[in-house]
């Protein structure tokens, strides 16, 4: 059975339970619970119960809030995103991938209405129809990919997993119906030992293929956060950085031990295609509480992109 059928058999099946699922959550669960449950612990129900996210903004993107707009009335920061697999009516259906390191085979999936049918129209943002970040739950083998989807809404590709454990994969995307940025997420475990290898200590700074990338500025869980990405190689600076997913860079956070997901945005207007730049690119975001984050940019040079990884506490943490 291909990858359209077995998806299209969850398919099924999902739709009956994810509509009984919005009639029962709020009999069974008052609101004030929810809410007191994702405030106390980054939204993270109990037992690791998956609790609903909510919807942090792009700032010029589809109507959303800027980066570092807060709740109603003003009330505490827009919360992290990433940490549920529905919200707004859609569903990240379970992600088929291969069980075994090494094994070659397709990662695919579904993003799904509550009637179980697919959804097949999305707008363009960050120059991507859909951005997956694939990551480890210590947060190493960190990858940001770009499926394509068929006609019948399946997003796929090859995929191989080059090391065991629990991963998190997190579609990041915008229904065109709607115009709002969502990020959906689902936990998949990949057979074998491994050793967790979680990050203990800050950093700011880290080479990769021969370059350097340092982080300056302070990351705020009270208020939006100015980061400015510097490259080098060799000391020297690089000032051929080229575009890449509609910046001369790209950001992603995400918070250690949940790993939720922050929206980071690129300062300045989308560079032209053939346009250079650097050595510093900055981002804008805004950590929704203090803690340990994890940090990922990606930058282009000659036509290939390279990741820096970077571990920062939130301003003031104790």
């Amino acid at each position: 059975m291909n990858a359209p059928q077995r998806l299209g058999l969850y398919g099924g099946g999902l739709a009956a339970l994810f509509a009984a699922s919005f009639a029962v959550a709020g009999a069974v669960v008052p609101e004030a619970s929810v809410v007191a449950w994702s405030a106390a612990a980054g939204a993270d129900g109990p037992d690791g119960m998956e609790m609903t996210g909510g919807d942090a903004g792009h700032g010029d993107t589809g109507g959303e809030a800027p980066a570092g707009a807060h709740g109603p009335d003003g009330a505490g920061p827009a919360p992290v995103r990433g940490l549920s697999l529905e919200q707004d009516g859609l569903l990240l259906s379970p992600v088929t991938v291969p069980d075994e390191v090494g094994e070659r085979g397709t990662l695919s999936f579904v993003i799904m209405q509550a009637d179980g049918a697919a959804v097949t129209e999305f707008a363009t943002e960050h120059d991507k129809e859909l951005h997956l970040v694939v990551v480890r739950s210590d947060g190493e083998r960190f990858r940001h990919v770009h499926p394509t989807m068929s006609p019948d809404g399946v997003w796929s590709m090859p995929w191989t997993w080059d090391e065991a454990g629990t991963y998190r994969v997190l579609a990041d995307f915008v229904p065109e119906a709607t115009g709002e940025n969502l990020t959906l997420g689902r936990t998949v475990d990949v057979a074998g030992r491994f050793d967790a290898r979680p990050a203990t200590a800050v950093s700011a700074s880290d080479t990769t293929d021969g370059y350097t990338a340092t982080l300056t500025g302070d990351l705020s869980a009270s208020g939006e956060s100015t980061l400015t990405a510097t490259v080098t190689r060799d000391g020297e600076p690089v000032t051929d950085l080229e575009p890449y997913l509609g910046a001369f860079g790209h950001l992603v956070a995400l918070r250690a031990g949940d790993l939720a997901y922050l929206h980071v945005h690129p300062e300045g207007h989308e560079p032209e295609p053939g346009a250079v730049s650097g050595p510093d690119v900055t981002f804008r975001t805004e950590a929704p509480t203090p803690g340990r984050y994890l940090l990922y940019l990606d930058f282009k040079v000659d036509g290939d992109v390279h990741t820096a990884r970077f571990v920062l506490d939130t301003e003031g943490r104790g």
